[in-house]
């Protein structure tokens, strides 16, 4: 699996990123700087890691989302490339119109940062293929803009698509308000593409891959994705 992880200015868990897919796939991954207008050739995985690009000014990712590098990501997009964006990355995706709605401010107005429970919705998927459909796992959030918000007509096409792939729940699996820790939209904390191969997530999987953190339960959307790539060789 060769991947390419996005730099902005103001990005910091690029190398949190670039670790993982190291670790999981065991071959190195390419640093993409925003300025770039192509991606490396054979990249097969583009991820748009967390931090603040740009500081955060105007909306969070709507400066990165019109960097130059970005025309390439939706060329690779449109080709049935994957793309995965986390935290900032998702907000980066629905800027630039890669994911429809948009993150907005916290519910509670308080930038949130600690474990969550995620449900996966579904197994059939190159990024959830690691897990089980129904399957809760624990992963941190650190966001100030993580509660998704879009209009009637797209929650019902997200929902009736299939399209959530993640919600905020309890620890056994109840999608409940008091779990819901950003007030998104029915509890969701990631959401494909029409196309399947563009996810946006607001938790970090990327964090918890190695035993020394006390949870391995991001390592399976990355191990599942090795497996996609292999399948398909």
């Amino acid at each position: 699996m060769n991947s390419a992880v996005l730099v902005f200015p103001g990005i910091n868990r690029e190398r949190d990123m670039a670790r993982t897919l190291k670790i999981v796939s065991g071959n190195e991954t390419a640093m993409v700087w925003h300025a770039e207008r192509a991606l490396p050739a054979g990249t097969d995985l583009v991820v748009i890691p967390g931090g603040f690009s740009y500081g955060d000014y105007l909306r969070c990712g709507a400066i990165a989302a019109r960097s130059p590098v970005m025309d390439a990501v939706r060329a690779h997009a449109a080709r049935g490339g994957l793309v995965l964006g986390v935290c900032n990355g998702f907000q980066i995706l629905c800027e630039s119109g890669l994911l429809p709605g948009v993150l907005m401010r916290n519910q509670q107005l308080k930038f949130i940062c600690r474990d969550v429970y995620l449900k996966v919705e579904r197994s059939d998927t190159p990024f959830t293929r690691g897990y089980n459909a129904g399957q809760v796992i624990r992963v941190p959030v650190a966001h100030g803009e993580g509660n998704y918000v879009a209009d009637g007509e797209t929650i019902a096409r997200l929902e009736g698509e299939g399209r959530v792939l993640f919600r905020y729940s309890s620890p056994d699996g109840i999608i409940d308000p008091d779990w819901n820790h950003n007030g998104a939209i029915n509890a969701i904390a990631g959401i494909v593409n029409a196309g399947g191969n563009v996810l946006g997530m607001m938790p970090h999987p990327e964090n918890h891959v190695e035993s020394i953190m006390g949870c391995t339960d991001g390592r399976g959307l990355f191990a599942g994705l090795v497996q996609h790539f292999e399948k398909a060789a």
